[in-house]
């Protein structure tokens, strides 16, 4: 049965991803300029530690999907992951932020990446489940464009609070207000946590993939590998999310040091994720009404235009016209978000219908994955071209080499990321007339069974 989701439903659901946006992007935006400017690091030291705690995932990911993929519990598969893992996601967020007593760098390098490698291992033991909910709840081609929306609207509204907020709490980012920067941690370790329960005790998973047979990891790795729309759909979501990881890591710089508007940060973010919020109703009638692979073509074409304009200016620029480019910017952000998002769920029916079992913590694991894979190497890269390219923390003003290194982080690198994802967005083999049969074909199968057995 191809259900509608109650608004209840999606609401609750979509809760879920506050916590998530809230401490990756506060991580994405900040962790790189607190180790560099408030531990005292440099950034080949920051881009160390960043690159051994992500890298931990390119075997964390993998289990844990497959983990919840196997589990039977009279919770379900998903979502006791959520109830047993939403205190120790919030204990280890919180080490993140502390700056402990050492003055090595080595010391430092250590203890940044070995949290870093914890706070990753919890992390994925809470969003791999809740993530692979998305498919069970409905199998409705448009009802998962709209689920995902309402999911992307808290994600947004998790960025900006995480854009803004913390720098509330923080002031600037120097040595001497390390302190605020551990309470922050902690506010928002703990306040990621809670949406975790409320998903817990609102979602109901499907009875019937309950009964579905148990895969084993060989087959659930192949089953991904041949599966055409799940590998598109994946390397769509992985260009989209390493782009929108770069800019996070790298954005608070542009401000700083290239527009010297630290102060006006946080309202230069809100602009863009304001407007973020605001469009994703746009986008959602435009994957309805068009298809999502022209939508996200659209949308992040534009949003690519926005940010090699945006690296065209400087600190002499007006703010009014910094914040109208940023409601553009906001416009393209939307539609990063909710369309790779709303393309990958797709993939699950073919691959029942191809293999007659179902891998989505595998799939979402395998994705997240690469995407870790990918940022893991792009954001320490965007960190060594800074230091190439003489980048001094607090500098009062720095050397044009290293804002022309910032501005290549910001635009062009990004620009040329999504272009590749349009390119694959169009040649995606899965739509909706495509999708549409393969879900009533394995109603009918599922119908056949019931009445078999009976």
């Amino acid at each position: 049965m191809s259900e509608h989701l109650s608004r209840r439903v999606k609401v609750l659901y979509g809760m879920g991803d506050i916590g998530f946006s809230l401490t990756l992007t506060i991580i994405g935006a900040y962790f790189a300029i607190f180790l560099t400017d408030v531990v005292g690091v440099s950034p080949s030291v920051a881009a160390i530690a960043i690159f051994i705690g992500r890298s931990w995932d390119y075997v964390n990911d993998p289990l844990i999907g497959h983990f919840s993929d196997r589990a039977r519990t009279r919770w379900g598969r998903r979502r006791p992951f959520l109830l047993f893992g939403a205190l120790p996601f919030a204990l280890a967020y919180l080490l993140m932020w502390m700056r402990p007593p050492f003055e090595s760098h080595l010391a430092l390098a250590i203890y940044y990446a070995s949290v870093y490698v914890i706070f990753d291992a919890a992390a994925t033991f809470v969003y791999m489940p809740y993530f692979a909910l998305t498919p069970e709840l409905t199998s409705n081609y448009d009802e998962r464009t709209a689920l995902t929306s309402y999911r992307m609207f808290f994600s947004i509204l998790g960025s900006l609070i995480a854009f803004t907020v913390p720098l509330a709490i923080i002031g600037t980012f120097r040595p001497e207000n390390a302190p605020r920067v551990l309470l922050m941690g902690t506010i928002f370790g703990f306040a990621s946590a809670a949406p975790l329960l409320i998903v817990f005790f609102s979602t109901r998973e499907r009875a019937e993939y309950l009964e579905l047979e148990q895969p084993k990891l060989r087959d659930s790795l192949r089953a991904a590998v041949k599966n055409r729309p799940f590998v598109f759909g994946a390397i769509i979501f992985l260009i989209t999310w390493v782009s929108i990881d770069i800019l996070q890591a790298t954005l608070l710089y542009f401000i700083k040091y290239v527009l010297q508007r630290e102060e006006q940060s946080d309202a230069i973010m809100a602009a863009i994720f304001i407007t973020a919020i605001l469009a994703l109703p746009l986008w959602e009638w435009a994957a309805r009404r068009l298809n999502k692979r022209l939508a996200y073509g659209v949308g992040v074409a534009f949003w690519a235009v926005v940010q090699l304009i945006l690296i065209s200016i400087n600190a002499s620029v007006p703010l009014q016209m910094i914040f109208f480019l940023c409601v553009l910017a906001g416009i393209g952000v939307s539609a990063a978000h909710v369309l790779p998002w709303s393309i990958l769920p797709d993939a699950i029916e073919w691959d029942e219908y191809q293999t007659g079992t179902r891998h989505e913590g595998m799939f979402y694991s395998l994705v997240t994955l690469a995407q870790k894979i990918a940022s893991s190497i792009a954001i320490p890269m965007a960190l060594l071209i800074l230091d190439a390219a003489g980048y001094t923390p607090n500098a009062v003003r720095q050397p044009a080499s290293a804002l022309l290194g910032i501005r290549l982080v910001i635009g062009p690198l990004p620009a040329l990321l999504l272009t590749i994802g349009i390119i694959f967005a169009i040649a995606c083999p899965l739509n909706r007339q495509t999708h549409a049969r393969i879900v009533q074909e394995l109603e009918e199968r599922r119908l056949a069974h019931k009445q078999e057995s009976i």
